[in-house]
């Protein structure tokens, strides 16, 4: 090794002063150093086999052992402990990443202290060989019994666990919030909208003892509550409407019937532990082939569309195909471990996990579980996996409908063929007799076999080569002139055929008398003699017109005719306009075949048991040796032993992943409760327990109340997995109760509320935000489920409501029309990774990538901006006024007070009223001053400047 640099030797000193004085607890290497070499140093000395320089740093010995450099450390030698010595030199770990100071001198202090080991170490490290701090971690141990600390104060158990912490700190709980404040906090928290007044006030009336118990009950109950509910759990799902992976970002037709799936669950009151297990395992419960389906069979296999809300980029064009799959099964085992363990596996896809006993083994075992349905070696694209929900009486319909639909489709082809052959016949009426025969069999000759001749010659008669079935449109368009064109010709056709006639006549008879006749034809008929009439009498094939033509030449008069046939069948027939009809006809048709909805799901092929390998490094195309079958995480089974079958011959599928479910629902694993418990803690409180919320782990925070999340979870199971049965143990107790008034000593002891001597105060998501607009402003659509409220880019590149449509060079025109569509709750929104709303984006939308375990809170510019500029704000604060102005007429003062109960559910005290009464009427005279009367009524103006600024105020996007 080298020797130390003097600048390293120094530190190294400093850091022996520093922690020398602050050693009061003997260190050992399982508890405090191993930690740190397992985040920095195993991937390099001992993981997976992996010894650099010989030298393992695993167990205490083998680093006193050391490697090809001689000992690592020298117990009680820290200044001659080469372990040391690098890490001070920051030469190890290489790359640019250093050991903290602080962990540089725990390392010293304990290399100082004797370089203890803390247990009697194996004789052979294992990949189970966990150490005891390691197998102590608090989230892997079982449910405790708890039992709620004794107390005359409060029946609730939920307080009675945060009093008992409070007393530690010198606290007590806050006063109780008043009750319109309660009621306000109720109706966001469970249904995230505002309470009408009427609601309001139907509450305060209520003084029963009972009142607010009655309430959340009612609320519960509400079809309301599995939206707002099931937006929180849609977050931890990672749902989209749109694949992501690729620029693209294609749209997911049928993602929505997930969605709906989850608001049902809520709404339904759906154990926690069916919801998991049919998500996870949801078509394993089912029968296939998957034909004729129950109800019941729809949603389990709607519920399994839980695991294809990852991203996915398999089925587009320019996606690397293996590493799209083998990443869409990484973000899909991401979803599933921080949504329902807590854990961040994913750490350990290209190495064993740096600070939670998780190793890579650990990682494709758990992968294997979901691998006969997630096989990267004989993958199923998304369209590929959608499932039909069509049944048998479906499909028959829609066979006899198709039938019909074929039948009027075979009508409109002999339509076309008939005009094909009028338009023909039209056009070789003007071509030359000679040509007509030639121009016909060139025309009706495949084009592929047409001598050279017959494509000069069509060549030079476009009209003839052009007719076919897709131009019969225009040749109806140029019917009217068609027409006079066929009439000219036989017009003159007519009078060829008379010349011919006459000629003939004249041609048979003395000249003197040729010369009298034809001077008596040059005579207008009404100055001709009665001798120059005699004359054409005798003769009346001289004397031929247009009326006795068919006596002299019949043939002629017959293809005159049939030509002014043709010409007035040209002008009269809109063939375009028929066509149309007829296609129209077999649409309609169509249109009545019952639409054939699918499910975004996923199933197993039969017979499918792939093998899993580990991959070195996370490369698929480096896989190790071993085959490793499905398993829970062994820090798991070293306390709760479970056997996940490779295939169970039970089952039509091979049962992994339902086993796991059931393992994960039994009640007695030691994550699943505990992370949903904490969840719903967190969104009636702002923070929880575990404010890391996607990670329980050694990087996590650990928990504030450990004892109450346990009681809490034990509850959960023990009630049947009833999540409204949680949401009352917590919204009864007094802890939710309490005011969110901060004082003084609150502040510098628990500046972030973690003790809850009160109740937190708390922006609404953005999302309740939006709704409670719409609400407030009485344009809020209560319309339930089915396909997303589309979203598109306008012309400045924001993302708005629209039906999106692109003129030639693909740039946006106007919104399509979505009629009250745009006014349904934002739960309905498309959720398009690549194309978030931007009314929404500003106020920390969820970001599924994969998905969103926990929403930021920013208070940035961009808000402020929102709420003064946006379009959105400046129309429904007009349509807000608009109500106030419906529902409460002229009385200004009356329509303050109405807005005030609208918004923020309590009255408006008499100063605020007069400054906004002041307010209103200082606008309106500038309004009416402005020159500016044509953009509306300067008072309705003024009152919506005042809507605004209601919809604008931190009382209105904060919870008290």
């Amino acid at each position: 090794m080298a020797t130390p640099h003097p600048f390293a030797t120094r530190l190294l000193c400093l850091l022996l002063a520093m922690t020398g004085r602050a050693a009061a607890v003997e260190l050992t290497y399982d508890r405090d150093v191993r930690p740190i070499l397992k985040a920095h140093c195993f991937q390099c000395h001992g993981e997976l086999g992996v010894q650099k320089g010989g030298l393992d740093l695993r167990l205490q010995r083998s680093i006193v052992a050391g490697g090809e450099s001689g000992p690592a450390v020298r117990p009680g030698q820290p200044g001659d402990s080469l372990l040391l010595a690098r890490v001070v030199a920051g030469e190890m770990p290489p790359g640019k990443k250093r050991l903290a100071a602080s962990d540089i001198g725990r390392l010293r202090e304990w290399i100082r202290q004797g370089a203890a080991p803390g247990r009697l170490e194996p004789e052979i490290v294992g990949e189970s060989d966990f150490s005891p701090s390691e197998r102590a971690f608090w989230l892997f141990q079982p449910l405790g019994d708890q039992r709620p600390p004794i107390s005359v104060e409060t029946d609730s158990p939920v307080d009675r666990f945060i009093a008992e912490r409070l007393r530690t700190e010198d606290l007590t709980f806050s006063p109780p919030a008043s009750r319109s404040v309660l009621v306000r906090r109720l109706y966001y928290d469970l249904l995230g909208l505002p309470p009408s007044p009427a609601e309001v006030a139907a509450f305060l009336a209520d003084t029963a003892p009972a009142a607010y118990e009655r309430l959340v009950d009612r609320l519960l109950a509400s079809p309301r509550y599995g939206e707002r509910w099931g937006r929180h759990w849609l977050d931890v799902a990672g749902y989209a409407d749109s694949e992501g992976y690729v620029d693209s970002d294609p749209v997911r037709p049928w993602a929505f019937r997930y969605r709906d799936y989850v608001i049902g669950a809520f709404n339904a009151g759906t154990p926690y532990d069916q919801f998991v297990v049919e998500q996870l395992a949801g078509d394993e419960l089912v029968a296939p082939p998957y034909h004729d389906l129950s109800e019941s069979d729809i949603r389990r296999l709607t519920a399994i569309g839980f695991l294809r809300m990852a991203p996915d980029g398999t089925g587009a064009a320019g996606a690397e195909p293996n590493v799209a799959r083998n990443q869409t099964i990484a973000d899909t085992l991401n979803i599933v471990s921080t949504s329902l363990l807590g854990l961040t596996v994913g750490c350990a896809r290209c190495h064993n996990h740096r600070y939670d006993p998780i190793s890579q083994k650990d990682y494709y075992r758990l992968r294997a579980i979901f691998a006969p349905a997630l096989d990267w070696r004989a993958w199923k694209a998304p369209d590929q996996r959608r499932l039909s929900l069509y049944t048998a009486a479906d499909r028959d319909l829609a066979a006899r409908i198709e039938t019909k639909a074929k039948a009027a489709d075979q009508h409109r082809s002999e339509i076309i063929s008939a005009h094909l052959v009028r338009t023909l016949h039209e056009e070789l009426i003007k071509s030359p007799d000679n040509l007509k025969t030639v121009l016909k069999t060139a025309y009706q000759t495949a084009s592929a076999q047409r001598t050279p001749e017959q494509v000069a010659l069509l060549k030079k008669y476009p009209n003839v080569r052009n007719i076919n079935s897709g131009s019969l449109y225009l040749y109806s368009e140029q019917r009217a002139r068609r027409a006079d064109e066929i009439a000219a010709f036989a017009d003159a056709k007519e009078r060829a055929f008379i010349e011919a006639v006459r000629s003939a006549a004249l041609a048979a008879l003395p000249t003197t008398e040729q010369n009298l006749l034809e001077a008596a034809l040059q005579t207008p008929t009404a100055e001709r003699s009665d001798d120059q009439k005699k004359q054409l009498a005798q003769q009346p094939a001289v004397a031929v017109d247009a009326t006795t033509l068919a006596t002299h030449d019949p043939q002629g008069a017959a293809l005159v005719a049939e030509y002014r046939q043709a010409s007035e069948r040209c002008r009269n027939t809109d063939a375009k306009k028929e066509l149309a009809d007829l296609a129209d006809a077999v649409k309609q048709i169509r249109a009545t075949i019952p639409e054939e909805p699918f499910l975004r799901t996923l199933t197993e092929p039969p017979d499918h048991t792939p093998q899993t390998f580990l991959f070195r490094r996370g490369d698929h195309n480096a896989p190790a040796e071993e085959v490793l079958g499905p398993a829970e995480l062994s820090i798991v089974s070293a306390h709760l032993p479970v056997s996940i079958p490779a295939n169970d011959p039970a089952l039509p599928t091979t049962g992994r992943r339902l086993a796991y479910a059931r393992h994960l629902t039994s009640g007695r694993h030691p994550l699943l409760a505990r992370v949903i418990v904490n969840r719903i803690w967190y969104h009636h409180f702002g923070r929880a327990f575990v404010n890391s919320l996607g990670d329980f782990g050694e990087l996590g925070e650990r928990p504030t109340h450990p004892q109450l999340l346990d009681w809490l979870s034990r509850d959960l199971v023990d009630s049947g997995w009833q999540i409204k049965r949680l949401h009352r143990l917590i919204l009864s107790s007094g802890t939710y109760r309490q005011q969110s008034t901060r004082n003084e000593r609150l502040d510098t002891i628990d500046p972030d509320n973690r003790l809850y001597a009160r109740q937190s105060m708390r922006r609404v998501d953005t999302e309740v935000f939006r709704d409670a607009v719409l609400a407030v402003s009485g344009q809020y659509v209560n319309q339930m489920a089915g396909p997303p409220i589309p979203v598109m880019e306008d012309a400045v590149g924001q993302i708005v409501l629209g039906q999106e449509d692109l003129d030639g060079e693909r740039k946006p025109r106007a919104a399509g029309g979505l009629g009250g569509q745009s006014h349904r709750r934002s739960l309905y929104v498309q959720v398009r990774r690549s194309r978030p709303l931007a009314v929404l984006e500003t106020f920390d939308l969820a970001t599924v990538a994969p998905n969103c375990v926990k929403r930021p809170a920013s208070n940035v510019a961009p808000q402020a901006l929102l709420l003064i500029n946006s379009r959105f704000m400046v129309d429904y604060a007009e349509a807000f006024a608009a109500r106030l102005q419906r529902e409460r007429g002229g009385d200004l003062r009356g329509q303050l007070q109405h807005a005030w109960q609208l918004a923020y559910a309590r009255p408006v005290d008499d100063q605020t009223l007069d400054r906004f009464v002041g307010f209103i009427a200082a606008q309106t005279k500038r309004f009416a001053t402005s020159g500016a009367k044509q953009n509306g009524d300067p008072q309705q103006r003024a009152l919506a400047v005042a809507c605004q600024a209601i919809l604008a105020a931190n009382q209105f996007l904060y919870l008290d």
